[in-house]
């Protein structure tokens, strides 16, 4: 099967660009104006979009006008463009997000009719998805679409929330109840009955434009119906949520890459009791060291994943949640570790990390909760482990090992297996009915996860900062997994037996005591992130 995606000379042709931009357009003082003013820089998103930059056509299909980028390549792009302004990044990938409908379920006469305009024209899209009572419960939405004129039209009421580009965009794809359920419309600016609501005046990324979408006897041609069948809506949805969610995961990547970068530098030029910062292994090792470890863990999943999308693997749903969820933690973490790096002036907006954890702080949010997510893979985590009685991760176990001492891979290999104990004996010890626990097991799933696909990709770099650093990842999944296990079966008051043989089955000791991680591996982690 061929794959998915740029090639390479493409691919770094279009972030050269990115990069331009970030030196011309989205300097530091314009992000910071943009944000204190809370404007969308339109003119901005349309330069991006303009015949002589052309970056939307990375999303676009090539039978439509586009270019036909990858996951992979998306996943760079969101990264690099969050490094530079993630309002700006929402703004500009949620007419990825918008056309995505079109692009998975609408036919081939709607395809290049509307995908074709949105590569020839540069259209700003908006997904209207989101509802005031929905939330991320898309099958909860109360928007109507009534079939009128012998079903050669539909007339929709409904209110749409949290649209991102909802007061500018060009076009709308809008998820709408029809009598054969829910269903995607597209739906041009100037509709009569379409208009923007009230604009949100957020936390951050200040520099998108949300606001309400309001439909009020919004009468739309059938044709506009994305499929010309009732009924695909949430279907069509749930196809793109590996992708979307790996977008995001990418936001939170690059966000937290934005604030460790500049953490790192101002360790170089701040000095302390006579000695730069990064000098102090108080300060490294704390708010330094954790974040960059689980950055790399995180890029190492998401381009794990990405590889599998573009290689045409379908139902990766779950390993969207999981993306998204650690990605979006870590970068959120990470972006917080940078104000209190910088001391008193992180917490100014000259030093530009208050702005980057404040925009951060969404990807948290959108496009699904980390609660949402959690749910998501604690479910499907837990059906997939239950049904193989393990089988799930324990097949994993012995290409891990086979990677090798580098990559801690035998600890690795023994925390994975470790997992589908863990999941197995908190079912039949009716531990993991509680949503709390379930959450909690959730985190470690994606930990765990996320450890493996991180000794995958060491395995294959000759970098020894790196493999070091996949070494201090794995110490941690392993520990946090043992102890969440001995912790959840002791709350539930179990007795102590069936605790000592859950420790005994896992090998607690050796998973909490591996000399992977260790201090020699801590302090060739930061040499290498301060030598960058």
């Amino acid at each position: 099967m061929s794959k998915a995606g740029l090639d390479s000379e493409t691919l770094e042709l279009i972030l050269g660009t990115l990069k331009g931009l970030g030196k011309d357009l989205l300097t530091d003082e314009k992000c910071l104006e943009w944000d204190e003013k809370d404007i969308l820089p339109e003119e901005v998103i349309r330069k991006m979009l303009s015949p002589d930059v052309g970056l939307h056509l990375v999303f676009l299909p090539e039978d439509c006008g586009g270019l036909g980028g990858g996951a992979y390549d998306i996943y760079r792009v969101s990264e690099e463009m969050a490094k530079l302004d993630l309002g700006v990044a929402t703004a500009f990938l949620a007419i990825a997000l918008g056309s995505d409908p079109l692009r998975v379920g609408a036919t081939d006469e709607q395809r290049q009719r509307w995908l074709g305009r949105v590569a020839e024209e540069g259209l700003i899209v908006a997904y209207g998805v989101t509802e005031p009572e929905a939330g991320s419960n898309v099958a909860a939405l109360k928007t109507v679409a009534e079939p009128i004129d012998g079903g050669k039209a539909y007339r929709l009421n409904g209110t749409k929330q949290f649209i991102s580009n909802g007061s500018v965009a060009d076009l709308f794809t809008i998820l709408a109840k029809t009598p054969g359920g829910p269903s995607f419309f597209v739906a041009e600016r100037g509709t009569p009955g379409l208009t923007p609501g009230r604009m949100e005046v957020k936390h951050g990324i200040r520099s998108s434009n949300t606001a309400q979408v309001i439909l009020e006897d919004a009468v739309l041609p059938a044709d506009q119906l994305i499929g010309l069948e009732e009924g695909k809506g949430l279907a069509q949805a749930n196809e793109v949520f590996g992708f979307t969610r790996l977008m995001v995961a990418a936001f939170g990547l690059g966000g937290g890459e934005a604030g460790l970068s500049r953490a790192v530098a101002y360790s170089k030029d701040r000095k302390q009791f006579g000695k730069p910062l990064c000098a102090l292994k108080g300060f490294t090792h704390k708010l330094l060291l954790p974040h960059a470890v689980r950055l790399e863990a995180a890029r190492s999943y998401i381009e794990e994943v990405a590889g599998r999308l573009d290689s045409g693997e379908p139902g990766l749903q779950t390993e969207g949640s999981i993306a998204k969820l650690y990605a979006t933690e870590a970068g959120n973490a990470a972006a917080e570790a940078a104000i209190q790096a910088h001391g008193g002036y992180g917490y100014t907006r000259e030093y530009v990390v208050e702005k980057i954890k404040r925009d951060v702080r969404i990807t948290t949010i959108y496009e699904g909760t980390s609660e949402i997510q959690k749910s998501i893979i604690y479910l499907f985590r837990f059906k997939q482990t239950l049904k193989s009685k393990g089988a799930f991760y324990r097949d994993q176990v012995g290409p891990l090992r086979d990677l090798g001492p580098a990559v801690a891979a035998d600890l690795v290999a023994r925390t994975v297996e470790a997992l589908a104990h863990t999941v197995l004996t908190l079912h039949q010890n009716k531990v993991s009915k509680a949503q709390h626990v379930q959450f909690d097991l959730a985190e470690r799933i994606a930990e765990v996860e996320h450890a493996a696909a991180f000794a995958r990709r060491a395995a294959k770099i000759d970098d020894e900062g790196l493999r070091a650093a996949c070494r201090v990842f794995a110490a941690e999944a392993a520990t946090n997994l043992a102890v969440c296990g001995v912790r959840q079966l002791a709350s539930a008051g179990l007795e102590p037996a069936v605790i000592d043989e859950y420790r005994r089955a896992i090998d607690f000791d050796r998973l909490i005591t591996a000399p992977a991680g260790s201090q020699q591996d801590q302090d060739r982690v930061v040499e290498w992130l301060l030598a960058e």
